[in-house]
């Protein structure tokens, strides 16, 4: 077998593909490796997710940027499959394809009202605030005094911790410019953060609850009633310890107290499920049902109540959206597979492989995996001699197809960082100006 002939496409440059990309090209040394993703930038959620505030996380995207850079390897952005080259095409080109699409879809509450104004998923509120293009004009209502956010995890507690700062605690992050004016802007008095299920069944990491003891302008409000004096039964150890890590958190915030010196209250509401966003055309507030927990499932209890909500975000989890002819599971919300194997010589990794959980890091040893398994796929069925890149060069080209390489992204971060005057970045965030700094 030689390796020089074998021909591999990764369609999504997120975490997930450049951790692919760099274990085959570690393991198949002469390997042609071709990196697509549908913007003109690579890293995914390091990029458009993780939360601003957050650069010791984003850190890791100076190994990606080795791996992209790595000869054997290309990056070909603003490229998308099913828009510019299709599934059968890029899937008949390369002896593997591994689809590494991610998540970005959000999960609907499916309630009424859920389609009123100032009713986001946080999918599209996190990517717009983070500057991704197809979010950038979503311009979210944050004019009224109550914003409620619903769901118990990361994410959610990361919009709640970015509205919650003040401008000079912003001002080491890589927050775009638009976001930071509608932050600045916002008289937010009320943050209301919403679980289905108690504190025991949160899927929040501690470092990221404790963040709130930080902020300068939040009193965090917890109703000590709502927290448990012991962990239920049939917890595995490793959700026990992070249980009993987040409570004493919450303890320490409920002895606090009100703090009313304090102008922006955070509330922690368990054990709430949303039934009913109520409003004339635009979101007002927002009808809970208290609920237990049986086997850990939130189960309704039957008694309702109601919170002021000006804004309501959702942070219930997300979807994958497939592109045409990828084989796909639409109840499940991932590209459909067997053990990573989608059909012969096609392969999936991370969030659309196994849904959306995990931190950064948690998608290495899924990558990790999948490329084992292509490795022992390759061992068995050595490559026919399929033509690469150069027959997708062609397609593009042919197309007008304009896809940004390794070094037209090192413009557009060069023009990102000198934009910043100091800040980590300042972000482009429309894809023409993107574009321009890659040709520039």
């Amino acid at each position: 077998m030689s390796q020089a002939a074998i021909h591999i496409a990764i369609v999504g440059a997120g975490p997930s593909g450049c951790y692919v990309a760099d274990a085959l090209g570690r393991k198949l040394p002469g390997a042609r490796i071709d990196v697509f993703d549908r913007l003109p930038t690579p890293f995914g959620l390091v990029r458009g997710g993780v939360a601003p505030d957050h650069q010791g996380t984003k850190n890791i995207a100076r190994q990606f940027e080795r791996t992209l850079g790595k000869k054997g390897v290309r990056f070909l952005g603003n490229i998308a499959v099913g828009r510019d080259i299709s599934y059968e095409e890029i899937k008949s080109a390369y002896d593997v394809l591994v689809i590494t699409i991610g998540a970005l879809e959000d999960r609907r509450l499916g309630i009424p009202g859920e389609n009123l104004d100032a009713v986001y998923g946080s999918g599209q509120f996190v990517a717009w605030y983070n500057g991704i293009p197809d979010s950038r004009d979503l311009d979210p209502v944050l004019d009224g005094k109550s914003v409620a956010i619903i769901g118990n995890g990361n994410v959610a507690l990361d919009i709640a911790r970015l509205l919650g700062k003040t401008p000079d605690e912003l001002a080491a992050s890589d927050l775009c410019a638009h976001a930071r004016a509608a932050f600045a802007a916002a008289r937010i008095e009320d943050i209301w953060l919403i679980g289905r299920r108690g504190p025991p069944e949160a899927s929040f990491t501690t470092a990221e609850l404790a963040e709130f003891g930080e902020l300068s302008r939040v009193a965090v409000l917890v109703d000590p009633a709502q927290l448990p004096q012991t962990l239920p039964e049939g917890l595995q150890e490793e959700q026990r310890k992070l249980a009993e890590k987040n409570l004493d958190v919450l303890q320490g915030y409920a002895a606090r107290g009100q703090q009313p010196e304090r102008p922006l209250r955070l509330h922690f509401v368990f054990n709430a499920a949303p039934i009913e966003i109520r409003g004339e055309h635009r979101a007002r507030e927002l009808v809970l049902e208290k609920t237990r927990i049986e086997n850990g499932r939130a189960i309704p209890g039957g008694e309702t109540f109601t919170i002021p909500a000006d804004t309501v975000i959702c942070a219930i989890g997300y979807r994958s959206t497939p592109f045409p002819g990828l084989p796909f599971d639409h109840a499940r919300g991932t590209v459909a597979h067997e053990q990573g194997r989608v059909e012969t010589g096609v392969y999936a990794s991370g969030w659309c492989k196994r849904g959306p959980q995990g931190v950064v890091p948690a998608n290495r040893a899924d990558s990790l995996a999948v490329a084992e398994l292509i490795l022992a796929d390759l061992a068995i069925h050595p490559p026919s001699g399929k033509p690469g890149g150069t027959v997708i060069d062609a397609l593009l080209a042919g197309r007008g197809a304009r896809p940004v390489d390794f070094a037209g992204w090192q413009k557009i971060n060069a023009a990102e960082v000198a934009a910043g005057q100091g800040r980590q970045r300042e972000k482009l965030t429309r894809i023409g100006e993107l574009l321009a700094a890659a040709q520039n």
